[in-house]
C-alpha cells in the first residue's frame, strides 16, 4: 500500500545519523506492517537497515539477534545452532505461528514483530520462551535492557518512548541448551494464533528449573516459573491464577476458549518435557 502521506525517507549509516524524532515520524525495518493498512499519520520514515547491524551474533553467553534479523533467518536458525543449544527447534516453530507467507519472511523483521507488540506476536513466544532481553536505543545516545516479559506492557504497547530504537535480542546460552516444547492453536487452520504455549526445561548443570510461557491468548507474555518439573494438579492451579484481564479477546479467540485450551496445551507441553 502507498503511504501518501509520507514526504520523507531519511537513511542514516551511523547511529549519529539518526534524526531528532518528530511527531509523524516512524521506524522501517522490513516494513511488512507498515505498508500493509493506511498510516495517515506518517510523515517521516526513518530506515534502520543501512546500519549494518550482523543479523546473527553468536557469543559464548548466548546468542544476539539483530532487530533487522529477517523471520527467514530466524527460522533457519533451527539447522544453524551448535549441537549442544537443543532449544534450535523453537526458532523454526514460533517462526510458521506467524500469519505470513514465504514472501513476508524475506522481508519481515524480529524487531518489527516485537515493536508491534501484538499478542500474536510470534518472535514474542520465542524470545519470551528463551528467557529473551531486549536492547533499546534512547534518543539520547544512551540504551537500555529489559525482559521481554517487561518490555512488552500489553495488547500493541510496549516500554519504548518515543524516539526509542529496538536494537537487538540476546538469548541467553542457559536456555539455549534447555529442552523445549511448543503448542499452537487458531480458530482456523491458517487463521492468526489463538494461543501459543512455550515450554523450556532447563538442563540438570543449569539448575533443572520448568518454565511455561503463555502468549497469543493473553495480553502480553505470562511467564510460569518453577524449580522442577511441576504436577499437572500444580500447573493447573497456576494457570487458573492468570488473572481474568489477562485474557485476551477479539476475532479470533473469546477469553474463556483461550483461557480453555491454554491450559489443555499447558498439560500437553508439561507432559512432553517431564
Amino acid at each position: 500500500m502507498d503511504l501518501n502521506t509520507v514526504g520523507e525517507v531519511v537513511v542514516p549509516v551511523h547511529r549519529a545519523d539518526l534524526p531528532h524524532w518528530r511527531p509523524g515520524d516512524a521506524v522501517i525495518a522490513g516494513g511488512t506492517w507498515l505498508f500493509s493498512e493506511p498510516q495517515v499519520h506518517l510523515r517521516r520514515l526513518i530506515d534502520v537497515t543501512a546500519l549494518g547491524w550482523p543479523s546473527v551474533t553468536t557469543r559464548d553467553d548466548g546468542l544476539e539477534l539483530a532487530a533487522t534479523c529477517t523471520i527467514e533467518e530466524i527460522s533457519a536458525l533451527s539447522h544453524a545452532l551448535p549441537d549442544d543449544w537443543t532449544a534450535a527447534p523453537l526458532f523454526h516453530q514460533c517462526a510458521t505461528a506467524l500469519l505470513a507467507s514465504f514472501k513476508i519472511w524475506k522481508t519481515a523483521t524480529i524487531g518489527g514483530n516485537l515493536s508491534l507488540s501484538f499478542p500474536a506476536g510470534a518472535m514474542i513466544s520465542l524470545v519470551a520462551g528463551l528467557d529473551g532481553t531486549v536492547t533499546v536505543w534512547r534518543p539520547d545516545g544512551s540504551e537500555y535492557e529489559l525482559g521481554i516479559t517487561d518490555f512488552v506492557t500489553g495488547p500493541a504497547t510496549n516500554a519504548m518512548a518515543d524516539g526509542d530504537i529496538l536494537r537487538s535480542v540476546f538469548l541467553p546460552a542457559t536456555a539455549l541448551r534447555a529442552r523445549t516444547a511448543y503448542r499452537k492453536i487458531a480458530l482456523s487452520q491458517l487463521g492468526r494464533s489463538g494461543a501459543v504455549v512455550v515450554g523450556r526445561r532447563d538442563t540438570a548443570q543449569d539448575g533443572g528449573a520448568f518454565t511455561l510461557i503463555v502468549t497469543g491468548s493473553t495480553t502480553k507474555p505470562v511467564c510460569l516459573s518453577f524449580p522442577d518439573v511441576p504436577t499437572a494438579n500444580d500447573l493447573g492451579t497456576a494457570l487458573a491464577g492468570i488473572p481474568d484481564e489477562s485474557w485476551h479477546s477479539d476475532a479470533h479467540g473469546a477469553p474463556d476458549w483461550r483461557k480453555a485450551v491454554s491450559a489443555v496445551l499447558g498439560r500437553e507441553v508439561r507432559d512432553e518435557l517431564e
